[in-house]
């Protein structure tokens, strides 16, 4: 079991090394730079080259059944779903195959209305401590049942 991290911009990194270190389970957080490495040795700071989705491509390749993948790409998610990975999203929202579709959608729809009105701006809510504490929740009870299914 690895959990990988989509680190580009990921406001949970070290909630992540926090629950990974206390399952003594390999964490690897995936960018194009600009991370600090972890003097933790189950941390590996994995520096992929510059381009786009280069990052998610590295860890769509790897993540498979028994991984947890932290991101709120949705389409690394979709890749990482249907490889057998469970995925969270930074809040500790479940991305599986129930809900991946209706996500998938969601986000193209949002790419169209901002495409279509040029002075439409983010509109997204801000990270709170309630997301932190979700995603904690979320990452240790994902990180419980993979270990419970590698058994």
């Amino acid at each position: 079991m690895v959990v990988y991290v989509d680190a580009d911009a990921c406001p949970v990194k070290e909630e992540a090394e926090r629950v990974a270190t206390r399952h003594k389970t390999p964490l690897k957080l995936v960018s194009n730079g600009g991370l600090r490495p972890s003097r933790n040795p189950l941390v590996e700071t994995v520096i992929v080259p510059d381009g786009p989705d280069v990052a998610d491509m590295w860890i769509a390749d790897r993540a498979k059944t028994g991984d947890v993948v932290v991101t709120s790409d949705m389409p690394l998610a979709a890749k990482c779903v249907a490889a057998g990975a469970q995925v969270l999203r930074h809040d500790g929202s479940v991305l599986d195959a129930r809900n991946i579709g209706q996500q998938l959608a969601m986000r193209d729809l949002m790419a169209d209305l901002r495409a279509a009105d040029p002075f439409r701006q983010g509109g997204g809510k801000g990270f709170t401590k309630a997301d932190r504490s979700r995603f904690l929740n979320a990452l240790e009870n994902a990180v419980r049942q993979a270990a419970k299914a590698a058994q």
